[in-house]
């Protein structure tokens, strides 16, 4: 394929991917919430027996810094409880208080359910190649720009 054909195509996809990340914006914002900690929340939600904070910095490629502070944020609102890990000791174990299971049940489950509505839209043969076709790319994206990562800004 040219390379400007292959140009058009990743226009076409960043297109897309715009678009399923605004659904997540704006739904985020309809509950006064950012992105990430709409997406912090959610993987605290899949979590039930919690999940230490560098996981989640792990899982959303964020700085320990912005997930610390959205822990924080909701840890001060009474939704979140931080436990030491027996493990190690820097590292907090994040579950959510009754406070926070009975705040977040408004917002993850109607997303989640959301996702899954969208996906069974699709037959099961092209949910298969959508992930497996974005499970490729998104590896070759990986690897490319970790290419890059040491060139001067």
């Amino acid at each position: 394929m040219e390379r400007e054909e292959v140009r058009n195509y990743v226009e076409q996809y960043c297109k897309l991917r715009d678009i399923q990340f605004s659904a997540y914006e704006l739904y985020a914002r309809k509950h006064n919430l950012s992105a990430k900690e709409l997406f912090v929340l959610d993987i605290i939600w899949f979590a039930p027996d919690g999940c230490l904070q560098s996981e989640i910095c792990e899982r959303l490629s964020a700085t320990k810094q912005t997930v610390s502070a959205i822990v924080k944020k909701f840890w001060k609102l009474g939704y979140l409880s931080l436990t030491e890990s027996e493990t190690d000791r820097r590292n907090k174990i994040v579950r959510f208080t009754d406070a926070g299971i009975e705040y977040t049940k408004k917002i993850i489950p109607p997303a989640a359910e959301a996702e899954v509505e969208a996906m069974a839209e699709i037959s099961n043969t092209d949910i298969e190649e959508l992930v497996r076709l974005t499970t490729i790319f998104s590896e070759h994206m990986k690897n490319k720009f970790s290419e890059i990562e040491g060139e001067e800004k």
